[in-house]
């Protein structure tokens, strides 16, 4: 059997490209690396920095929004940060950083795939808006699991009618 390799988009800056500057977060959130959001996401180097930069924003203010009462209680609880908030560690690492991240870097994509149609493409290369849109809604839905499960809360409601 011979290996055939598939074609991909590039995902990481090439060498000589200047990196691009981290996201300052409020503090309690972690600050973002455009560069792992990029990787995270699979967002190609055809998508500037600055319009990454853009969507990661309006994704933090976003997943800000939905995690506001939350980073208040716990900020009354005597937790500075998000990391110091106790739970359990994957890959060395705080689950409630990596939803964190998650959730922001699917918004980001989202958003990018929103705003700009011609980014992301199915896989027979076309550019109607229309396959595009379950995957803008599974974008956000899995992002808002992700800041559910932060929150401890189910991922679902159903109402009786």
């Amino acid at each position: 059997m011979t290996y055939i390799p598939l074609p991909s988009a590039d995902f990481t800056a090439s060498p000589d490209a200047v990196p691009e500057a981290p996201i300052v977060n409020d503090g309690f959130f972690p600050d973002i690396q455009p560069s792992a959001v990029r990787e995270a996401a699979r967002i190609p180097t055809s998508i500037t920095p600055a319009r990454l930069r853009a969507a990661i924003l309006g994704a933090i203010m976003t997943v800000a929004y939905d995690l506001a009462a939350f980073a208040a209680r716990s900020t009354a609880d005597g937790h500075a940060t998000l990391a110091a908030i106790p739970a359990p560690q994957l890959d060395g690492q705080s689950v409630q950083l990596i939803r964190y991240n998650r959730a922001v870097a699917l918004y980001a994509k989202a958003e990018l795939i929103e705003r700009h149609r011609d980014f992301d493409t199915t896989s027979a290369g076309g550019n109607d808006a229309q396959e595009l849109t379950p995957t803008i809604g599974e974008l956000r839905r899995d992002a808002l699991h992700a800041v559910r499960d932060i929150l401890g809360k189910p991922r679902t409601t159903i109402d009786l009618i």
